[in-house]
């Protein structure tokens, strides 16, 4: 019966007809304070499912206000590790809550970070290893969002570090990993081609214009990529709904570039 729970559980995070999924993580109170787009959950939360997201990432605490009890319904993934930029090793995530917990609070999945790379890399894929663990005993999807950095990476961005990220998260047992976007259509085929199980890729620091990062979803999607997990630059957006709206359009719509700047006038 868990095996069947985890395929109910992940059509609510997944759209089912395109296979394909638009995650909006809003988990950066713990990590850098309540920076613009995340002060009011209730407001950020509302735009990005009346935009059409699947799913949210969000911390325990923060669960209530997702639960909106009217409009349009959204996926709720609770992350299970945190740290904060005060943190002299910010880098280092700690796990805050359990899958069992996160089931409690009525989760559709769980996530869970990890860094690879640094010193704490140890301690992290020992909490990765346990939470699958459990993830698979209870039948909860668990998204891990795989990075590398530490004094070992010359470039968190370069294909071989990242193809190996996404490689890490399928032999642990993930079932979607998140990964940077490598920068080309060539390069990032082989971060998918290499991992079987559903990649996303990660919106990464704020950017200069909408079509920039447009083009970073077409060109995931182009490959095979299996969606997005993208926070500042959706929830930071002056319009999150409407950029929802425009990512949605080349996740699960195969829309163009042009077609998803359309939507955002």
């Amino acid at each position: 019966m868990t095996y069947l729970g985890k395929h109910i559980r992940l059509e609510r995070i997944i759209n089912r007809k395109t296979g394909n999924t638009v995650i909006v993580p809003m988990d950066h109170g713990i990590s850098v304070g309540p920076i613009d787009g995340v002060k009011n959950m209730k407001v950020s939360i509302d735009a990005v499912s009346n935009g059409g997201a699947n799913s949210i990432v969000a911390h325990k605490g923060i669960v209530g206000e997702g639960h909106r009890k009217s409009g349009r319904d959204i996926g709720l993934i609770v992350h299970l590790s945190a740290s904060t930029s005060l943190s002299p090793r910010p880098n280092a995530k700690t796990l805050v809550c359990s899958v069992e917990e996160a089931m409690k609070l009525g989760a559709d999945a769980v996530s869970i970070h990890v860094n690879l790379g640094n010193a704490d890399e140890k301690e992290m894929l020992y909490d990765f290893g346990k939470v699958s663990y459990d993830a698979r005993t209870w039948g909860m999807p668990l998204l891990a969002m795989i990075y590398t950095r530490g004094k070992n990476i010359k470039n968190e961005y370069d294909v071989n570090v990242v193809k190996h990220s996404a490689r890490v998260g399928y032999e642990m047992g993930a079932d979607i990993v998140k990964v940077a976007y490598t920068g080309s259509e060539e390069s990032f085929r082989e971060v998918v081609e290499g991992c079987n199980i559903p990649v996303v890729i990660a919106g990464g620091e704020k950017m200069e214009s909408d079509k920039e990062i447009l083009e970073m979803v077409k060109g995931a999607i182009t490959v095979g990529g299996a969606g997005v997990s993208i926070g500042r630059n959706v929830f930071q957006h002056s319009n999150p709904e409407l950029m929802v709206k425009a990512i949605s359009l080349i996740v699960h719509g195969k829309g163009t570039v042009e077609d998803a700047l359309k939507i955002l006038g």
